[in-house]
């Protein structure tokens, strides 16, 4: 495919001549993904020891746990286009040569995140009561999980510019301010919520809603940190510019829809394990943080082929980005097979250490060996996700990811919830979901629809 007239071939020294055996595409992925890791598994890690820490004040504080943890997570993540969407924009500028441009992008994306931040706060607000007592069955674990959301809810908007920050700065490869600012708001959460929650020393006992306020803590500081580096690093105005925020919209609108099947799927999986019971939804609560880490390991290779893929197309080098795609899917399959091996062979210590429960750590281990088998699959789809997201390719994601869970998740979980297969359905139909976009994004990847060059914006290409 052709480039277009704005191509720009001016690139750093690394993407003029690109080494491009596997080796050394490797260690390029591994010197971006490894920075990476420890911010992406920063929450989820976080999360897993809110859970053991309310875990041990019962089944019901870690159900309704899991109840607001997952309104917060859906409504975080709904707007996952602030990472991803300037991640890709913000690469193939970078990769152009247009450093600055890069990070106006990053301007733009937070001015969204602050707006959409404050109209998420205003409806949840409005509507949390409804929400939680939709997906909890128990009328006890829905009051628990509404008390945590009124705290917890303040955090959307530093989550969203949080992402906005970690989309400009993953576009420029700028990782190591990223992981200082995130390592420093998850300490500021873990030590709050091990102390807020029990109430130790002369901190009062707050219970589970100690954790929300840890947790806003945490997320406060971060987004105060990406705030105060944008502002040093763009020297331009910070003034919104209307044009600059359609273009990322309509791009965001692909995502938010390819976000929003996820979403979706994944609340009908809750609510199929409420209906099996508080041990199964507690279970379920705990398996789907674990997963959500696991994502997180593998969206690390992603991201960086995110980054690379993106600054190679800006700067014209298709070989490269083909290249890079083929690595990429070799160095997730192998993250994701040492994840498998890792679950199944500690999946019975791991259930006890996480559930603190036996009837939850039983259920639990169900869970551990449907995401021993579906990760594997998971690893090559995160790699090629990473890649179309890196060439700006979000229309065809949004549709693929769209079809199977529409057609491949969501008709199992129905008859999971119908016919109370409980984890075991959940995961049968995970797998189903994993399958189909492992075909669909193969079989893009394979062609040349996907390969625009130059400094164009992704959404531009179709």
């Amino acid at each position: 495919m052709n480039s277009s007239a704005e191509t720009a071939r001016t690139a750093g020294p690394e993407e003029q001549v690109p080494q491009v055996g596997l080796a050394a595409i490797g260690r390029r992925l591994w010197s971006i993904a490894l920075p990476v890791l420890p911010v992406l598994s920063a929450e989820p890690i976080y999360l897993l020891v809110d859970g053991i820490v309310v875990g041990r004040q019962g089944a019901d504080d870690l159900a309704a746990l899991g109840v607001g943890a997952l309104v917060l997570l859906v409504l975080g993540t709904q707007m996952n286009f602030l990472s991803y969407g300037t991640t890709a924009r913000s690469a193939r500028l970078h990769g152009a040569g247009r450093r600055a441009d890069a990070v106006a992008e990053g301007v733009q994306a937070t001015w969204i995140a602050l707006a959409v931040g404050a109209v998420v706060v205003a409806a949840v607000s409005a509507l949390m009561g409804p929400i939680t007592r939709v997906l909890a069955a128990d009328a006890d674990v829905a009051a628990g999980a509404t008390g945590w959301l009124r705290v917890a809810v303040w955090g959307i908007p530093c989550i969203l510019v949080a992402s906005a920050g970690h989309g400009w700065m993953r576009g420029v490869q700028r990782l190591r301010t990223p992981l200082v600012l995130v390592a420093t708001g998850i300490g500021v959460s873990t030590v709050g919520c091990v102390v807020l929650v029990p109430g130790l020393g002369p901190a009062p006992e707050l219970g589970l809603v100690g954790s929300a306020w840890a947790n806003l803590a945490g997320q406060l500081i971060m987004a105060g940190g990406f705030l105060a580096a944008l502002v040093r690093e763009h020297r331009g105005s910070l003034r919104p510019r209307r044009a600059v925020i359609v273009s990322q919209l309509r791009m965001g609108v692909d995502l938010v829809i390819r976000t929003a099947s996820f979403q979706i799927t994944f609340a009908v999986a809750t609510t199929a394990a409420a209906a099996a019971g508080v041990n199964s939804l507690a279970a379920h609560h705990l398996a789907q943080q674990l997963w959500s880490l696991y994502s997180l390991v593998l969206d690390s290779v992603a991201i960086a082929a995110q980054s690379l893929v993106g600054a190679a197309l800006g700067a014209g080098l298709a070989a490269h980005g083909r290249a890079l795609a083929r690595a990429v899917v070799v160095w997730s399959l192998g993250l994701g097979v040492a994840l498998a091996l890792l679950t199944v062979i500690f999946r019975d210590p791991l259930a006890l250490l996480l559930a603190g429960d036996a009837g939850v750590a039983d259920r639990l281990v169900v869970a551990l060996i449907g995401m021993a088998i579906v990760v594997l699959p998971a690893a090559v789809v995160f790699g090629l996700d990473g890649v179309l997201l890196g060439a700006g390719d979000a229309a065809f994601l949004r549709t693929s990811t769209v079809i199977a869970a529409l057609f491949g998740f969501l008709p199992v979980l129905l008859a999971t919830r119908h016919h109370g297969w409980g984890l075991t359905g959940i995961w049968w139909g995970m797998g189903v979901f994993v399958g189909m976009r492992l075909v669909a994004v193969a079989i893009r990847v394979r062609g040349d629809r996907w390969m625009v060059l130059g400094a164009r914006r992704p959404e531009a290409s179709g």
